[in-house]
């Protein structure tokens, strides 16, 4: 590793292993295909090259594989896995795939959001899944009088948008992820589209950009009702957006889409351009993509739950179980974890929120061991940014969201800008690293989500 973080010595990036694995294998490797599938047989396919099974490699292969595998379950989605190539490694990935497995909280988040029962197949490589797309255009719609409302896990934003220009905007503070009764969520929803309805003369399309994963604008999963029980979800969160649409009027069309993917739609708008993978760090890390034909794959762009860090050791996420994954580098709770090695106190009496305030108060004031959190986090960007790439063609990185604002945010794309450079320089011609202006790093998601629904 060339450039190695200074607050975390342990950081061992996947990027680097990716290329290692290819490295090693180049002479005697065996190819292996690995595939998510989801609904209506829409299929992402990862191909790679492991050690030949039997070789004395066997656990290596598996550490590898399975750090492969839940990362592109993550980037696609899906309710099952296909391990082509490798009977071994497929059996092995069965194991970790099971209730009470290493891997049982995804079997479990993807039934849910996917509605049927997780599996693992295996199969020859000249049987192995082909790719099967369902990309879609998305949004981009600026006519007419559109409320665009951005969910947060800290602060919820709301903008009216008439013929594309934004007439009125608002960012209110609260506190969905702690919160265990629907009706907060419904009201605090509800509340900022009528504030946001009563400075346009009518309206006409509703678009919404929230954490979370949503099919026929539909609430599958968010962790903004991470509280809520699981009988109060299905009865009052599923429909939420939906229900709160009729209430501003009726018939009037709304769009659900998750927060990644409008932030992929904004720096596109913004750029005129394609290939764009959207990052927003606030809350946790969210993730969403625009292809090189403009439009969206409906991948699940989980990318808080992508791996990102091999060190076993690292931090573990408090929701998933898992180690070293996006949630815990790229969201507050990468400042926050990062804090105390910098030599950073920390009030515990302060919300998640609060504390990345104080971290940014610090870097305001010139304060070098804030300085040291954001340049860390921009190492990490740097080869996070590298393992993206085994997944998706990017020409753009866009980065938004609270942990973003204030200088820090330059100071975090600057040194992902010297991994890059240094590291791998074949991406750093292809990719060029984005972050707007203040205000449209806290506002920009509301405008673009209001551009959702087609009139």
């Amino acid at each position: 590793m060339k450039i190695t973080p200074e607050l975390d010595k342990g950081f061992a990036p996947l990027s680097l292993l990716c290329r290692q694995m290819r490295r090693q294998t180049e002479e005697n490797g065996q190819d292996i295909v690995i595939a998510v599938r989801r609904n209506k047989g829409c299929t992402a396919t990862y191909k790679t090259r492991v050690f030949p099974d039997g070789a004395g490699h066997d656990e290596e292969n598996f550490r590898f594989v399975e750090r492969m595998t839940k990362a592109l379950l993550w980037v696609a989605g899906g309710y099952q896995i296909i391990i082509a190539g490798s009977e071994l490694l497929g059996s092995k990935i069965k194991a970790a795939y099971t209730y009470g497995g290493l891997r049982d909280f995804d079997v479990r988040f993807m039934e849910r959001v996917y509605e049927e029962t997780f599996e693992v197949l295996t199969c020859s490589l000249e049987d192995a899944p082909v790719d099967v797309s369902s990309a879609a255009p998305i949004g981009r719609h600026l006519d007419g009088c559109r409320i665009g409302f951005d969910a947060g896990g800290s602060d919820r934003k709301v903008s009216a948008v008439m013929d594309g220009k934004s007439v009125y905007s608002e960012e209110v503070v609260w506190f969905p992820k702690t919160n265990s009764d629907p009706d907060y969520h419904y009201q605090g929803i509800l509340s900022a589209m009528k504030t946001a309805a009563s400075h346009m003369p009518r309206v006409d399309a509703i678009g919404v950009s929230s954490a979370g994963v949503y099919v026929d604008n539909r609430i599958m999963a968010a962790s903004l009702f991470l509280k809520v029980s699981d009988d109060d979800f299905s009865k009052k969160v599923r429909n939420m957006y939906l229900d709160v649409a009729k209430e501003i009027g009726e018939n009037i069309p709304i769009e659900v889409a998750n927060d990644g993917d409008v932030t992929a739609l904004a720096g596109a708008m913004d750029l005129d351009d394609t290939g764009v993978l959207g990052i927003a760090m606030g809350t946790s890390e969210a993730g969403g993509y625009v292809d090189t034909d403009g439009n969206i794959t409906g991948w699940l762009n989980e990318l808080a739950f992508v791996p990102v860090d091999g060190n076993p050791d690292a931090m573990a996420d408090e929701w998933s179980g898992d180690r070293g994954c996006g949630v815990k580098y790229f969201s507050q709770d990468g400042v926050i974890k990062l804090a105390p090695f910098a030599g950073i106190e920390l009030d515990e009496t302060l919300s998640p929120a609060e504390k990345l305030k104080v971290v940014q108060n610090l870097m305001s004031q010139g304060d070098n061991r804030a300085k040291a959190i954001f340049e860390t986090i921009g190492i990490y960007f740097g080869y996070a940014i590298a393992f993206y790439a085994e997944f998706y063609h990017i020409k753009h990185v866009l980065i938004m969201g609270r942990v973003t604002s204030g200088e820090g945010g330059s100071i975090l794309l600057e040194n992902a800008q010297k991994v890059l450079d240094s590291e791998f320089p074949q991406l750093a011609k292809q990719i060029t690293l984005h972050i707007p202006d203040e205000n449209s790093r806290r506002v920009g998601q509301s405008v673009a989500a209001a551009s959702l629904p087609k009139l």
